[in-house]
């Protein structure tokens, strides 16, 4: 039996989707100091900004990435700004 979609594409994307304006950046995307401490416990420099990544998917939308998927450029501008 095929696989029945309740939500749209659009409420998909609405649901799902990394927030990309500034006022939700700030608001979902801003490190503590222990997460920060966590970050920089990686090993080299684009691990610790892989884990930054998966870890602000993982508060909103409150998700995983998955393989391949796509990070908007909006987001990893901020976070490269917040972590240097």
């Amino acid at each position: 039996m095929p696989r029945r979609s309740i939500l749209t594409d659009r409420q998909r994307a609405a649901l799902f989707d990394l927030p990309t304006d500034e006022a939700s950046m700030l608001r979902h995307y801003t490190l503590a100091d222990d997460d920060l401490e966590l970050i920089h416990a990686r090993r080299r420099s684009h691990n610790r900004f892989g884990f930054a990544l998966q870890l602000c998917a993982l508060r909103y939308p409150g998700r995983l990435l998955a393989p391949g998927e796509v990070i908007p450029l909006a987001v990893t501008r901020f976070r490269q700004r917040s972590l240097g």
